[in-house]
């Protein structure tokens, strides 16, 4: 079984005292997002094949990561740092601290055991394509030798975080647009150039319609690398959670409308005051990284 610390929210930034009590337990509770009953999860290291961990800040997980690598448990860190302005991420930390820290677990842990996420491709007056290029090509410079990969995406707005967007957008005084399939297709295009000049192969979460010989499709649940950090091959199969995703079966532990980190374009989020409000709910102590709502 692999477990995922979480696409629903960044445990590794804000819930690791919770995750690391939860290993000392040996379980977690993860309420269905979906309705439902819970599900008690094991966390013990004879259950696990290996862990996937999101995040934008992995520093407060680190002796988390040091505990894995001791149990001979293997763990890949899906790292996104896009360095865009604070009008569109207002709480994540700074890009070169983020960089630095990329570099940090590279050199501790290999450069299998991290993938650079930069995700999702948001156009805006504040991020046009130019921007991204001459950004992309800055931050890819930086992690040469030590990422191998960087996964990238088109931003796709879904309906209950539009609201979000727009509202930061008029407070901030941007704009923002979906461009059109083959401008999206160009962009991801250089982008992938520029990767693969610092080394890197350039894959595409779960958007079939935009890949080229230059982008692969991503598999972030990736157990084969997660063999190559083990040493070791383990049994696993494909079970994407959304239409071209080629992720491999996994757990998640995580829970939406809680990650603060006020990214304007986050699907996880629908409210950005319901996941400050859960940050402040979260008991580190509790089996589910969320109590129950008494409301």
């Amino acid at each position: 079984m692999i477990i995922s610390a979480s696409y629903r929210t960044d445990i590794p930034a804000f819930y690791s005292d919770w995750l690391q009590v939860r290993l000392d337990a040996g379980y977690a509770v993860v309420p269905n997002p979906y309705g439902g009953k819970p599900s008690q999860i094991s966390l013990r290291a004879q259950d696990v094949d290996g862990f996937v961990f999101w995040t934008r800040n992995a520093r407060p997980a680190r002796n988390i990561f040091d505990q894995l690598a001791g149990d001979g448990v293997p763990f890949v860190v899906q790292y996104t740092v896009t360095g865009y302005p604070t009008a569109l991420e207002t709480s994540v930390p700074p890009a070169s601290a983020a960089l630095d820290d990329i570099i940090a677990l590279a050199a501790r842990f290999g450069p299998r055991a991290v993938v650079w996420r930069y995700d999702p491709v948001f156009w805006s007056s504040l991020t046009p394509a130019r921007f991204h290029r001459e950004n992309f090509a800055t931050l890819a410079a930086t992690l040469r030798g030590s990422v191998d990969e960087v996964t990238l995406s088109a931003a796709h707005i879904y309906r209950k975080t539009r609201r979000n967007t727009d509202d930061s957008a008029g407070r901030a005084g941007f704009t923002w647009w979906d461009p059109a399939e083959n401008e999206k297709t160009a962009l991801l295009n250089d982008l992938a150039a520029l990767a693969a000049d610092a080394g890197m192969t350039t894959t595409l979460c779960s958007q079939p319609d935009f890949l080229t010989d230059a982008l692969e499709p991503a598999k972030c649940i990736d157990a084969e690398r997660l063999a190559d950090v083990a040493g070791k091959p383990f049994k696993s199969r494909q079970k994407g959670n959304r239409p071209g995703c080629l992720c491999a079966e996994s757990r998640d532990i995580g829970g939406y409308d809680s990650c603060p980190h006020g990214c304007v374009y986050c699907y996880a989020v629908g409210n950005r005051q319901r996941a400050k409000d859960a940050l402040k709910r979260h008991d580190p102590l509790g089996e589910t990284l969320l109590p129950a709502k008494t409301d």
